[in-house]
Order: C-alpha cells, then sequence, then structure tokens
C-alpha cells in the first residue's frame, strides 16, 4: 500500500492507541465505533454517552461515546476535520454511569 492510502486509512478509523489516548486528551471514551442502531439503541448502556454522527469520505458513520459534549466534538473535529461532525444526540442508555464500568479518579488524600 501506498503511504497516502494507509494515511487515509488511518484517518478513516480509531487505532487501539488513538482511543486509549482519549481519556486522557479528551476525557471521553469511545463505547461503540461505527455502531449499528441495535447496538445503539440498548438500554443498559450509561446514561451520560452521546451519539455522534461524522462524515468520512462521503459516508456517514455513528459512534456512541462518553464524555462532555464540547470535548467530544473537539475530539472527532481534531481526528476527522472540518464539516466532518454532523449532529451530536443523546443515547438511549439508562444506566447510572457510577454502576456501568465506571473507573472512579483516584481521590487524593486530605490532611
Amino acid at each position: 500500500m501506498s503511504k497516502t492510502l494507509v494515511e487515509k486509512k488511518n484517518l478513516m478509523q480509531w487505532t487501539p492507541e488513538e482511543k486509549k489516548e482519549t481519556s486522557s486528551l479528551y476525557g471521553c471514551e469511545i463505547i461503540f465505533e461505527r455502531a449499528t442502531l441495535d447496538q445503539i439503541k440498548d438500554r443498559s448502556l450509561p446514561n451520560d454517552a452521546y451519539i455522534i454522527f461524522y462524515r468520512v469520505d462521503n459516508q456517514t458513520y455513528m459512534d456512541l461515546c462518553r464524555g462532555k459534549r464540547a470535548n467530544v466534538f473537539d475530539m472527532y473535529y481534531d481526528k476527522f476535520g472540518p464539516g466532518s461532525v454532523q449532529k451530536i444526540d443523546f443515547g438511549y442508555g439508562r444506566v447510572n454511569p457510577s454502576c456501568w464500568k465506571y473507573r472512579k479518579s483516584k481521590e487524593t488524600k486530605r490532611k
């Protein structure tokens, strides 16, 4: 493969390294990448998840991710470029985030 095809393919999908970095850089977690409607409409997901619609090469994709809405937008804008983010909606999840695989941040010791 030529270098431009490899770069273009990397722009279209999240690499495992990028998925790990999103939590530290943006405070976001990608739950489903290029999800189907059945995956997104699952009510056992956290209620703070967002459905993001974005366009890459004239195709629209849906992802489900957690984080602040502005940070989710920034993450997808930085990855896929201007004009790629089409819409951000609330997810269908009904589970409290503290009960769904939520990693509690490290608390500092009180003096």
